[in-house]
């Protein structure tokens, strides 16, 4: 809940980024005082695609690092803030260039497919990008035999696999947050609350995607418990979404599958640090232009697969 100070903090922030013209996007992730100042709250497939339309020439990201890469390789012409540039995923960390350029000289023909969190760089040498809510839909309109690398989460590679019953090749890394719900901790939170549906982000664990009532990204999560007739909810992602959840649904009762699901590095972004960012206009995110152009071919191509 806000308290006064930051309700006075939010409405300062409202005043400037109108003054300055500055469109703010923000993660579902984000701490819900951030969500509630920002323009646009949306998964990273969204976010993406809010940049690339946004009616302002200077773009605020609330996000870790490789959603504002995004929009500054989307946006070349526009001013891409980041009010906490050292907001970074360990899982998006955890590949490098030489780790697909070897796989690129020993399957030459085959096609890499970049989860939307990884870096500039690992973009710029993919064949197309992909999140969480369009993965399936992507992989399924590219050539039946080719031979694909799915980088760097390889628990929604095998989600992926299992949907469309294909073989892929995976990079042996995971979202921290996700990879710590267990099984046992679903099943733990069933007995607790027999009547409510499970709500599962496919970087989880295979078992408990097996698990859930629901699969799906974080945009899913909140599309389903709108529509969805229960009225009790245990959600297996980062604690933040709740709060758009609740926002159009504040009868229904929402229950962590864990108390740890919370991402330092999306919730070290602040509103003390919004303002700053947008009264300085720092910190500008920028992206070399030889490493933006080739990582731009790779997303472009993700938006048009996905309409």
């Amino acid at each position: 809940m806000s308290t006064p100070e930051d309700k006075l903090l939010m409405e300062e922030i409202k005043r400037i980024k109108n003054e300055k013209s500055v469109y703010i996007i923000a993660h579902y992730y984000q701490r819900d005082e951030i969500q509630d100042i920002a323009d646009f709250v949306g998964d990273s497939y969204a976010m993406a695609v809010a940049a690339k339309n946004s009616p302002c020439d200077t773009i605020l990201v609330a996000g870790v690092d490789f959603m504002a890469e995004s929009a500054a390789i989307l946006c070349p012409a526009k001013t891409v803030l980041s009010p906490e540039p050292a907001a970074t995923c360990p899982m998006a960390n955890s590949i490098e260039v030489s780790d697909v350029l070897k796989y690129k000289q020993e399957h030459p023909d085959g096609l890499i497919v970049s989860y939307v969190n990884t870096p500039a760089a690992i973009k710029a040498v993919s064949d197309i990008c992909c999140t969480s809510s369009n993965a399936v839909k992507i992989i399924e309109k590219l050539p039946p035999d080719a031979r694909i690398f799915f980088i760097p989460d390889e628990n929604l590679g095998s989600y992926v696999a299992s949907k469309l019953d294909r073989p892929l090749d995976f990079y042996p890394s995971s979202c921290p947050i996700h990879a710590a719900v267990s099984k046992d901790d679903i099943l733990q939170r069933r007995a607790e609350y027999p009547d409510a549906e499970v709500l599962v982000h496919p970087e989880c664990d295979p078992e408990v995607v097996a698990s859930a009532d629901f699969v799906g990204s974080t945009a899913g999560m909140v599309a389903y418990a709108a529509k969805s007739t229960a009225n009790a909810f245990i959600i297996a992602t980062e604690c933040g979404i709740m709060h758009e959840i609740k926002q159009s649904n504040p009868d229904k009762k929402l229950i962590l599958a864990k108390e740890e699901l919370i991402c330092s590095n999306m919730k070290s972004i602040t509103l003390e640090k919004i303002r700053y960012s947008l009264e300085n206009l720092q910190t500008i995110i920028t992206v070399p232009e030889d490493i933006r152009v080739k990582a731009a071919v790779a997303l472009e191509k993700m938006i048009t697969y996905s309409s």
